[in-house]
């Protein structure tokens, strides 16, 4: 607010930056405990070591196929640290040979997070606060609901594309300014023409991202987790208001300017974009698919069915099981999707995009 009463009017992304990552009152600089029962949302990671295994078992197959070379793997936004304990857990029990030439990055801004994941991380990990301090990545670069929390841009088709502002005028309002070349632009390049009227969001930030990303890379794999759609998706009617969320307590709501730094904001993500920029920027697309997908591929169904065999499981831990297998697989794995892309890496099919939920070109997305 204060902000807004000198400067003026503020865009919507300068708000959700603020509102998310303002130090010591932003929501991810300020409270410890946001993933969890305990917080406002779970991740895949927290309801099943499962998961965390399958993404180990398919970088391990991307580390065989690539001459068995020193590897890392270059976690961006560790969270709570669970997938990564996961996918080291699971090298080091079965694959003690990968486990031994690799190494583990974390890029994490938010201190209070880092101190979270070095309590439980203390083997094969370290700490940077952006790609540019990691030399020489030869290996995979992994993030999992990282992008669906980048500050966005609101904008509004009228009789020209325009950006949403937001003003204070005994409480928070917005108002709309013409939208400038680069937001413009963004549409163009994906060749979507807005109906007059439909609402959306601009992640700009992602297009940072991803350029950083393929020039820090030499070698190897990029896995983006999210959710999100691509373009054909994205632009239905259906989702004409726009795909902003937000999280409290576990409960949804669609008004960001309540509860500000103590909820979560996001937007879907909108996967063309991103292949669209990697193609651009070196990254060739290897495939897409939903979670579910991409879990069964690599056997996560055979995964838990074994464990609880050897566990000699009671009948309410079966059921524990099931209910978790299923919000991986249907809940959560419909919802989310999978993008693997490569740089300088032979060419071969991936165990986990053996089902492919999207099958198109990449100058077709």
């Amino acid at each position: 607010m204060q902000r807004i009463q000198q400067e003026g009017p503020i865009s919507f992304r300068d708000f959700m930056e603020m509102a998310l990552y303002y130090p010591g009152l932003g929501y991810y600089s300020s409270f410890p405990d946001k993933i969890g029962a305990d917080g406002d949302f779970y991740t895949s990671a927290n309801l099943s070591d499962a998961f965390g295994v399958m993404i180990a078992r398919q970088i391990e197959e991307m580390w065989q196929k690539s001459e068995r070379k020193p590897f890392k793997i270059v976690e961006y936004g560790a969270g709570t640290g669970l997938l990564c304990q996961d996918i080291l857990d699971y090298l080091k029990n079965n694959s003690p040979t990968f486990y031994d030439i690799l190494s583990y990055c974390i890029i994490e801004k938010s201190s209070g997070m880092r101190k979270r994941e070095k309590k439980l991380l203390n083997e094969k990990v370290s700490w940077y606060n952006s790609i540019q301090e990691i030399e020489e990545i030869n290996g995979c670069i992994l993030s999992n609901e990282l992008i669906d929390n980048f500050s966005v841009h609101r904008v509004v088709m009228e009789d020209q594309l325009m950006e949403v502002f937001v003003d204070f005028a005994g409480g928070f309002i917005e108002v709309l300014k013409p939208a400038n070349k680069e937001l413009v632009d963004y549409f163009a390049s994906l060749d979507i023409e807005l109906p007059r009227g439909f609402r959306t969001e601009v992640n700009l930030q992602a297009h940072s991202w991803i350029q950083e990303i393929a020039k820090s890379l030499n070698s190897g794999y990029v896995i983006t987790i999210d959710y999100g759609a691509i373009s054909s998706e994205l632009y239905e009617k259906y989702r004409s208001s726009g795909t902003l969320l937000c999280y409290y307590k576990h409960h949804k709501n669609d008004n960001p300017y309540q509860f500000i730094g103590e909820q979560d904001i996001t937007s879907h993500v909108n996967f063309s974009a991103l292949i669209n920029w990697g193609n651009k920027s070196g990254l060739n697309y290897c495939g897409m698919t939903n979670q579910a997908s991409f879990l069964l591929s690599l056997g996560i169904k055979e995964y838990q069915e074994k464990r609880l065999l050897n566990t000699n499981a009671n009948v309410s831990k079966a059921i524990e099981e099931a209910n978790i297998n299923y919000r991986l697989l249907m809940d959560m794995g419909l919802k989310f999707k999978v993008l693997i892309q490569e740089k300088n890496v032979p060419k071969f099919p991936l165990m986990g995009l053996r089902n492919l939920t999207y099958e198109f070109s990449s100058k077709a997305v």
